[in-house]
């Protein structure tokens, strides 16, 4: 109990701190801030599918890349939306291409499963770079809008809702349960009733379209994108050691990946100009986790007692000791 009152007291300290944040600080560290909270959602946004239900997705840029693309081609000519309006539009882009993609896909598992969505990112990135209403490798221009508080604050808006979404579903609800049941057995999940197949196509979109969203803001906020900016693999591959880092399937671990590695290479940009150190610094983080931190930084604080059960378990319990039957 004194546990849980201490990370609620810790939970509200750091949302007021951040609230304030810009009244406390200039313009540039106020945009390194911005950042920071834009890739702990993306890592959030990773971790619900490659976390909570084991499927690595080497193919999240691609997610990113639809939300930012949607927003800049509404927000210019002929259309011209406000940016608000283009956020919907990219997630209802997004959640179609998700489904389209994981229904065939998620009957694929690990190397197989992580090749496959590699190969869609890498298909959609060579498709933006030919067909002309994307610009091409030209890329395309938003009408710009110098207000850092405003995309800190809307970035801030998203992050929390993010972990909000991800507290609530995946460590709160049934749908959580189900989830990690089909992580850490699927056939047995299936044995149970689970619909693991839905269970693993509305993890997916929900991934997705989370991306999407941070890929809007990001757009309107560089005021210009490319595919290589947006599309990139490296965006894919910084999630993924985020994640790893701080903790594969937790709640904070992604909080604490994406904004610790994110300052590391700002503050590896202010000292050197370059931040070329910096996929030295990934490849040395994922070995470090590898070998002396298999549950990220966030598995320091977790109590794991060995009696505890394991998730298959509380999922049988609730789910099938209560007299659920049938797929959900």
């Amino acid at each position: 109990m004194k546990s849980r009152l201490a990370s609620l007291v810790l939970l509200i300290a750091a949302i007021v701190v951040l609230a304030l944040l810009p009244a406390l600080v200039n313009n540039y560290w106020l945009r390194i801030a911005t950042g920071a909270l834009m890739w702990a959602g993306l890592a959030c946004s990773w971790n619900m599918l490659g976390g909570y239900a084991g499927y690595i997705n080497f193919g999240q840029s691609a997610f990113f890349g639809l939300g930012a693309y949607t927003s800049a081609l509404l927000m210019g000519d002929p259309l011209g939306l406000p940016f608000f309006a283009t956020i919907p539009a990219g997630i209802v882009v997004t959640a179609i291409f998700a489904i389209i993609i994981g229904a065939p896909t998620l009957r694929l598992r690990g190397a197989y499963f992580a090749i496959a969505t590699w190969a869609f990112a890498e298909v959609l990135t060579q498709f933006v770079n030919v067909v002309g209403f994307t610009g091409g490798i030209g890329g395309l221009n938003l009408p710009p809008f110098l207000d850092e508080r405003f995309f800190y604050f809307t970035m801030f808006a998203a992050a929390v809702l993010t972990y909000l979404v991800t507290w609530a579903l995946f460590e709160r609800s049934r749908f959580g349960l189900k989830v990690k049941a089909l992580r850490d057995h699927e056939p047995a999940a299936e044995a149970m009733g689970i619909n693991t197949a839905l269970v693993k196509l509305q993890t997916f979109v929900l991934s997705a379209v989370t991306a999407s969203v941070f890929g809007s803001i990001f757009a309107y906020w560089v005021t210009f994108i490319n595919p290589k900016s947006v599309f990139g693999g490296d965006i894919t591959d910084q999630m993924v050691v985020m994640v790893l880092l701080g903790g594969l399937g937790s709640l904070w671990g992604p909080a604490i990946g994406g904004v610790g590695l994110f300052v590391i290479n700002r503050l590896l940009w202010m000292n050197w100009g370059d931040t070329a150190f910096y996929i030295a610094i990934l490849g040395a983080a994922i070995v470090l986790v590898v070998l002396f931190l298999p549950n990220g930084i966030a598995g320091l604080f977790a109590k794991r007692p060995a009696e505890s059960a394991t998730v298959l378990d509380k999922a049988v319990d609730k789910l099938v000791g209560n007299g659920e039957g049938g797929h959900s």
